[in-house]
């Protein structure tokens, strides 16, 4: 590399310049403000850990997105988090160790070998929630209310809940006998939507024709809330389980719409984001003009169990990052006063009194910072001078 681009960085990598940054913490604070609300406490996870102990009954996607790096004092391999939901997990199954519901946030940068979209970042900014300890729906309604909330709070426009369920999936393909490789090509053409790739699939695994012709229409239910009735009469000889979770959807549907009156939700079907550690319901909410989901989240029961102690969980984040460029939130820093450079002691008194209250005080450190060009790059419109009742505030 030559001194002429060294201030190049990575594909994906990013800085984060003050006015940026200031949106991002304004975001964070309030977001976590909100999560604390609702009883949610923060906890704060390891940066980087040995990778046997991070990848605990992760996906091979979060194998594959985990950067690798050796320990200097143990010679053992540690893993640089991509996700924090498995430690947020191994807080709750094995450190905390309380026998009730445990609410639980976060909010903090991961890393990723490669960006997971166009234009996303290889480290994202996560927020998010997770509650683990209840089985019931009660916990899925109440976290996505809160992922709602949390884009209420800060301005996100248009936004529209999509609700899935991976265990369709899941007992249809068992009820096929899938193998886990026919089951793995099958998964990958739904989320691709393929359906030429889905029907050439199903006709060289799938014997049995209810089977096969259930596993096909599951790919086109998607779209409005008319999707539950049709997909009530395309699995009416599905597996009793089949049935029980889509009564679980609609449960939950109409525990949202009572909470949030007038929410824009729909349903698809197929959405198996997550599937290999999601065990149940998925939701994702989108904005107008973003092509993907901006927050997303589901139950995941199974993954304490590696930690000794499996509990009910469930939960959702996002990236601070991609929510503060959708927010319609007004975050500009407010303008700040301008001291001289001054030990008196009446100034030093108000400048501290001034920062007590909430505003912005700089030093003029030399005769250029008392310019109006640097008004301008410091954000000052009024200055402190010293009168005959002291020192005071003034326009500039």
């Amino acid at each position: 590399m030559t001194r002429a681009d060294r201030w190049l960085l990575p594909d994906g990598v990013e800085e984060v310049l003050p006015r940026e940054a200031h949106k991002l913490e304004t975001l964070r604070r309030r977001i976590l403000d909100l999560y604390d609300s609702w009883g949610y406490e923060l906890v704060i996870t390891p940066l980087i850990e040995f990778l046997d102990s991070l990848l605990v009954g992760s996906s091979h996607d979060l194998d594959l997105q985990t950067f690798k790096i050796t320990d200097q004092l143990s010679g053992r391999m540690m893993g640089i988090r991509a996700d924090i939901t498995p430690q947020v997990a191994r807080i709750d199954a094995h450190n905390l160790n309380r026998e009730g519901p445990v609410r639980l946030c976060y909010a903090d940068n991961v890393l990723h070998t490669r960006p997971r979209g166009l234009q996303t970042s290889r480290i994202p900014l996560r927020v998010g929630a997770e509650l683990f300890g209840h089985e019931g729906t009660g916990c899925d309604v109440e976290l996505i209310c809160l992922m709602m909330q949390m884009l209420r709070e800060i301005d996100v426009p248009d936004v529209h809940l999509v609700l899935g369920h991976v265990g369709l999936f899941r007992t249809l393909v068992q009820a096929a006998g899938l193998d886990e490789v026919a089951e793995n090509d099958l998964f990958d053409a739904l989320q691709r939507k393929a359906t030429n790739d889905i029907e050439s699939l199903l006709r060289n695994t799938v014997r049995d024709e209810s089977l096969r012709t259930m596993l096909s229409r599951l790919s086109r239910l998607n779209g409005d809330e008319t999707v539950l009735d049709r997909a009530r009469e395309a699995f009416v000889d599905a597996p009793a389980t089949v049935q029980r979770e889509l009564d679980e959807l609609a449960a939950i549907a109409e525990s949202v719409h009572r909470r949030l009156p007038g929410i824009s939700l729909g349903y698809d079907l197929s959405e198996l984001r997550g599937y290999s550690y999601h065990t149940g319901i998925v939701f994702a909410s989108y904005s107008a003009g973003h092509g993907r989901a901006i927050a997303k989240g589901g139950r995941f029961n199974a993954i304490g169990r590696d930690y000794g102690r499996a509990r009910p969980a469930s939960g959702f984040d996002a990236d601070l990052k991609v929510l503060s460029r959708l927010s319609r939130l007004r975050t500009a820093q407010a303008p700040a006063i301008l001291a001289p450079d001054d030990s008196d002691p009446g100034l030093l008194q108000r400048v501290a009194e001034l920062r007590a209250s909430g505003e912005r005080v700089i030093t003029a450190l030399s005769e250029a910072d008392d310019s109006p060009g640097r008004h301008t790059e410091l954000n000052c419109n009024r200055r402190l001078i010293r009168l005959d009742n002291g020192w005071q505030v003034v326009s500039l």
